[in-house]
This record gives C-alpha cells, sequence and structure tokens, in this order.
C-alpha cells in the first residue's frame, strides 16, 4: 500500500475510532476532531519516509489506545458518575478458582 494511502486509512481509522469511543458527547467528539485533523494538517507537507512511516505508528498507536484504554462516563448526580462500557470492553467474567483445572 502507498504511503499516501497509509496516511489516509490512519487518518479515517482514528475518525472512525472517535465516532465510537466519543459517542453521544459533542464536547468531546468536536476536540477529538480537531486534534486529529490539527495534526494531519500540521504534518502534511513531510516528504521524509521515514518520518512519515513513524507519524504512520504513533496515529495506529494513538488509536489502539483510544479504543482499548477509554471509557465514559457520565454525571448523574453531585458526587456520582455512571459508567457506559462499550460493547468491545466488556470481558467475560470467569470466577476465580483455587484448584486448577484437570487436562483432560
Amino acid at each position: 500500500m502507498g504511503t499516501r494511502l497509509k496516511v489516509l486509512s490512519v487518518f479515517k481509522t482514528l475518525h472512525r475510532t472517535r465516532m465510537e469511543v466519543f459517542k453521544d458527547d459533542h464536547r468531546a467528539l468536536t476536540a477529538a476532531k480537531l486534534k486529529i485533523n490539527e495534526e494531519f494538517r500540521k504534518n502534511k507537507n513531510e516528504t521524509l519516509e521515514e518520518n512519515i512511516n513513524k507519524m504512520i505508528k504513533a496515529g495506529s498507536d494513538v488509536e489502539i489506545v483510544l479504543r482499548q484504554t477509554v471509557l465514559q462516563m457520565e454525571h448523574v448526580g453531585d458526587n456520582s458518575l455512571m459508567l457506559r462500557p462499550r460493547e468491545s470492553l466488556l470481558l467475560e467474567n470467569v470466577p476465580y478458582c483455587d484448584q486448577p483445572r484437570k487436562k483432560s
């Protein structure tokens, strides 16, 4: 895949992830959109392949961090927050067991 296509792919992926991670939070959606666009615009004249590949890697890493670690919470009272996890962050809850399972 060409460098230009890689850059566009990371740009689109970041925006898709932003839409999923900050769903229904207009302030965070706008801030993330502005930051993504600003960073890409700031580096649009970069020509060194090595630097471009580093920035592609950084953008991909940011997307992974957003997708895997950011949780939404909202205020529901003076001292209360409600957690709104995405389906992709919910894991199967396996109870702890002192006895190891026997291999068949």
